[in-house]
C-alpha cells in the first residue's frame, strides 16, 4: 500500500536523502515546521517503511573498488527450478550490490564492484563461476559513470 505523502513529507525525504545527519531541528527549519511535528512524521515514515535505513555512502574509488561491471545472467532450466538457491548465494557474495530480476533474454542482472579487472576475474572463476544452475555469464565493464545517485524523485 503507498502511503500518502504531503508536500512536507517530500520536502523532508529529499533533505534526508541529500544528508541524513540533518537534525530532525535542522529538518523542520527548512521546511517550514515545528521541531516534534517534523519529528513525528520523520518517526511514521519509518515506522511505514518509506525510511528504510540511514547510511553513510561512500567512494568507491577512495577505497580501492576502481572496476565496476554489470553482469548478465541467464540460468539453465535447473538453475530456474533452483531460484532460491542462486538468489541465495548472490546476496552472499559482498561484490554483488545490487542484483535483479529480468524479463527477457537473461535472467538477472547483477551490478558488481572490484578493485581491478584481475579482482573481477578472480571473483568471476573463485566464485560466481561456482554458482550451481548458471548457464552464460555476459560482463559489461563500465568505463566511466555519467550519473549514479541514491536520491529518489520524490
Amino acid at each position: 500500500m503507498q502511503s500518502e505523502l504531503d508536500s512536507y513529507d517530500r520536502r523532508i525525504l529529499a533533505l534526508l536523502q541529500e544528508d541524513a545527519s540533518l537534525s530532525s531541528a535542522q529538518i523542520a527549519e527548512q521546511v517550514g515546521l515545528s521541531q516534534s511535528p517534523c519529528w513525528r512524521r520523520i518517526q511514521r515514515m519509518k515506522e511505514e517503511g518509506i525510511i528504510r535505513g540511514q547510511v553513510t555512502l561512500l567512494d568507491r574509488k577512495k577505497i580501492g573498488l576502481n572496476t565496476q561491471i554489470f553482469a548478465e545472467i541467464k540460468l539453465n532450466a535447473h538453475g530456474r527450478s533452483n531460484f532460491t538457491e542462486f538468489t541465495e548465494a548472490i546476496r552472499g557474495f559482498p561484490e554483488v550490490l545490487e542484483c535483479y530480476v529480468l524479463m527477457g533474454a537473461v535472467d538477472f542482472l547483477l551490478r558488481i564492484v572490484a578493485a581491478d579487472i584481475e579482482a573481477y576475474e578472480r571473483f568471476f572463476f573463485e566464485k560466481l563461476s561456482l554458482v550451481p544452475g548458471i548457464q552464460e555469464v555476459n560482463s559489461i565493464v563500465a568505463l566511466s559513470e555519467i550519473k549514479s545517485t541514491t536520491s529518489l524523485p520524490v
